[in-house]
């Protein structure tokens, strides 16, 4: 090759255009999830056809069900606000490398506080009574998960078997309590507690018919990223989920970052239950025990515990599980057939796992030959 050919390589080499690692970091993590999300719809499609079912239908089904009206995105709304809680509840204990699969016994138990808790302030004005059970609410839940910190960074108990496990204790706790202490006479089929009073009901926002635990959770997901995104404490955080040591290094207060953040977690896992008590049931009764906790580890994954992410994934959810009734009338399925879905995307998510770090060539080329 002459030196003219040598020059002419170097200047298109040179004018080639440099995708930025922080680009290509984005790109994964939305292309990842939105692939685990068709993988799972496409094995699910495959579980249906086993069962002579039409794919088709189903998510045309979702579709109507969930989106398709101002009246589909009602029920969707209203199970938004519980999903927000409880994917927050994993996620921020996740930037620091800690994986809480619990946050069901946190919104159970801080629903209980908040329904016990509006039976006893009754009598004070509407605004101090929000605020007290909100209050046992949040205290609750935090304790509840907080616990699970303090164990795994004070006797290096493992947090996800432990969150597990106050999960399973926290829903007895729960049914043990509903049925006996604080169980309404009354409620002689369906065991719950006493009713709230009216003015102890949450009502929907103006012009949207969704109750106000949809604007507090996006606000909670907004403060949460703002907290672990442009503060020091978050920064410690983050120092802390990537390399401990480094942080312990650093002079940086990691016990109480994991007991603080899981603290954090559990309380607004426990707010989502307040909002499901006050808004939803009334009383605090088994339907609060609904595995939202578990359908919120899904949306953390999917978001890739990132608290911004959060809020289009629990809608989309919210959504899948909205569809839940009219997929069983019109199917003939049962209606656990949206957790086999939910279930089927989970698997893929957790198999994605391997592709991140591993998909930036791909993408880099898909990007180059765009642009070219």
């Amino acid at each position: 090759m002459t030196n003219a050919d040598d020059t002419s390589a170097a200047t298109v080499s040179h004018r080639r255009p440099v995708i930025p690692a922080w680009m290509i970091g984005r790109l994964e993590a939305i292309a990842i999830p939105l692939f685990a999300l068709v993988a799972g719809a496409l094995l699910f499609s495959l579980f249906l056809m086993t069962q002579g079912q039409s794919p088709a239908e189903f998510f045309s089904l979702v579709w109507k069900a969930g989106f398709s009206s101002a009246f589909s995105w009602k029920n969707t709304l209203s199970r938004v606000s519980p999903l927000l809680m409880a994917a927050l509840c994993v996620a921020i204990p996740a930037r620091l490398g800690l994986m809480i699969i619990g946050g069901e016994g946190a919104i159970v138990l801080g629903g209980l506080a908040a329904a016990v808790t509006g039976v006893f302030v009754a009598d004070l004005p509407s605004l101090f009574g929000f605020a007290a059970m909100v209050a046992a609410a949040c205290i609750v839940g935090g304790i509840w998960i907080g616990a699970v910190g303090a164990l795994r960074i004070l006797r290096g108990v493992n947090e996800t078997i432990a969150s597990l496990l106050m999960a399973y204790i926290a829903t007895s706790l729960f049914n043990q309590l509903v049925e006996s202490v604080f169980r309404d006479p009354s409620s002689l089929n369906k065991p719950a507690t006493y009713p709230l009073p009216e003015w102890l009901r949450i009502g929907n926002i103006p012009f949207l018919d969704a109750h106000w635990g949809v604007a507090v959770g996006i606000l909670a997901c907004l403060a949460c990223y703002f907290l672990i995104e442009r503060t020091t404490i978050g920064f410690a955080a983050r120092v802390t989920g990537d390399n401990i040591r480094a942080a312990q290094v650093q002079g940086f207060p990691v016990a109480r970052l994991v007991i603080g953040f899981t603290a954090l977690g559990g309380a607004l896992a426990g707010l989502g239950g307040f909002f499901e008590v006050s808004a939803i049931y009334g009383s605090a009764n088994d339907s609060l025990i609904s595995g939202v906790g578990n359908t919120g580890i899904l949306i953390a994954f999917l978001a890739r515990h990132n608290p911004l992410a959060i809020i289009p994934m629990a809608m989309l959810l919210g959504g899948f599980e909205a569809s839940s009734g009219l997929v069983q009338r019109r199917m003939d399925l049962p209606d656990a057939t949206i957790l086999v879905f939910e279930g089927c995307i989970f698997v893929v998510v957790l198999l994605s796992e391997t592709l991140y770090g591993r998909s930036d060539s791909l993408i880099r080329k898909m990007l180059e030959r765009g642009r070219n």
